[in-house]
């Protein structure tokens, strides 16, 4: 059955593509952006590696080569009244949020950025649920959350939550959090508020904690150059794996932090946008916040590497893997066992990393290779900077 789906941050990484697929499924779309991603790569000089047109731009493209329409609204969601009038016309069945500054390194840039992305994010969000609320309430919100939250316990990750045995009584909690980054944190705010907002308000929600992102093309990114997504490679918006494609393609060291053994959730883009149509075709019932761990497979910072040199290798390509000083405050090897069954169970079909893929993703980049700037790969923003951790260097070792 045709929804109304409203796409926030429909002119980012994944809310482009993934406002094209529902389009393209016959529902009626609608996209609301600020441009604010454009800003911050202008800001830190970086920008996608292939130029993308503007967001109206894109959407008269998806008009010339499919004959749909995706309707725009311009503007920010920490402005009440603009979110209200959005929510006024358009009366969404379906929400799917993106509509966050989206990268922990810019976050942890100075407390510049790390105030801006708290108040864009908490404040965005908060107005999108009272939105909801008084114009709204039957909408099923979609939240692209992060595995992020949870961090890296020592005890297996629940997807969404966590039933405690506590002297003899027991509870069910969302599971307990331990963000890494103040980007992570404002996720972690945001899945308390959408919390309260399903308990107290009868509101219904779904939370996709997804892992991180790789890939270029979608089904609908494929039909026409136009409608390409922004693939990013620098250290601040790019992620792992991506980056490590470029690098390899322009003859880069391949930049692993540390020992290299984070290890975190992954998937394919295009299977972002598959769980994204499995959650809107199976809406939370009202006072439900329903919470699934979207990733299809889990690595290490370094077995990525590894899967990438020798992908290239079998291409022709010599690339070297260097390990670089950690920039961030993180277990550099832990225990990681997320369970991700939920999406599964719906009918998600995973689209799993191969050499195959991986070669592919480093071809498709070559044809840009031209583009690369190598000098903004690496950004060097530091969880915890120089002077406090000299300061605290010295500290312990006076200790001893």
């Amino acid at each position: 059955m045709a929804q109304r789906i409203l796409v926030l941050g429909g002119d980012g990484y994944l809310g482009w593509p993934t406002a094209m697929a529902f389009s393209r499924q016959g529902h009626r779309v609608a996209v609301v952006d600020n441009f604010a991603k454009r800003r911050w790569e202008l800001e830190i000089g970086v920008r996608p590696l292939v130029p993308l047109p503007t967001l109206h731009e894109r959407a008269q493209a998806w008009h010339e080569v499919t004959g749909l329409e995706i309707e725009l609204f311009v503007g920010d969601l920490t402005d009440y009244a603009f979110v209200e009038s959005v929510f006024a016309s358009f009366r969404p069945d379906a929400v799917i949020h993106y509509g966050e500054q989206p990268s922990a390194p810019y976050s942890m840039i100075d407390v510049r950025t790390a105030t801006y992305t708290q108040a864009n994010n908490v404040v965005g969000n908060l107005n999108v649920l009272f939105a909801i609320r008084d114009l709204a309430p039957e909408t099923h919100l979609v939240k692209l959350g992060t595995m992020g939250e949870y961090g890296t316990p020592n005890i297996d990750i629940e997807e969404g939550y966590l039933t405690v045995n506590h002297n003899g009584r027991e509870h069910t909690f969302l599971y307990p959090k331990t963000p890494g980054s103040l980007y992570h944190l404002t996720k972690v705010h945001d899945s308390h508020n959408i919390h309260f907002a399903c308990r107290v308000w009868g509101l219904r929600a779904t939370d996709l904690n997804q892992g991180v992102v790789y890939g270029i093309e979608t089904d609908e990114t494929a039909l026409d150059p136009r409608l390409t997504t922004s693939f990013h490679y620098d250290e601040v918006f790019g992620t792992a794996l991506n980056r490590f494609c470029v690098q390899a393609v322009v003859g880069h060291p391949l930049t692993v932090y540390g020992k290299g053994g984070q290890t975190r959730g992954y998937l394919n883009i295009r299977d972002t946008i598959q769980c994204l149509g499995l959650a809107v075709a199976h809406p939370a019932d009202a006072g439900e916040l329903r919470v699934y761990n979207q990733f299809t497979e889990q690595f290490s910072v370094l077995e990525l590497a590894e899967r990438v040199r020798d992908a290239a290798a079998a291409g022709g390509r010599e690339v070297v893997i260097e390990r670089i000083p950690n920039p961030r405050k993180e277990d550099e090897s832990h225990y990681y066992n997320a369970k991700h069954t939920k999406l599964l169970d719906l009918g998600l079909e995973p689209h799993y990393l191969s050499d195959e893929l991986i070669g592919s993703m480093i071809d498709t980049i070559d044809q840009h290779a031209g583009d690369i700037n190598r000098d903004v790969i690496l950004q060097g923003v530091k969880w915890v900077p120089d002077k406090l951790r000299d300061a605290r260097e010295v500290g312990a070792a006076a200790g001893r």
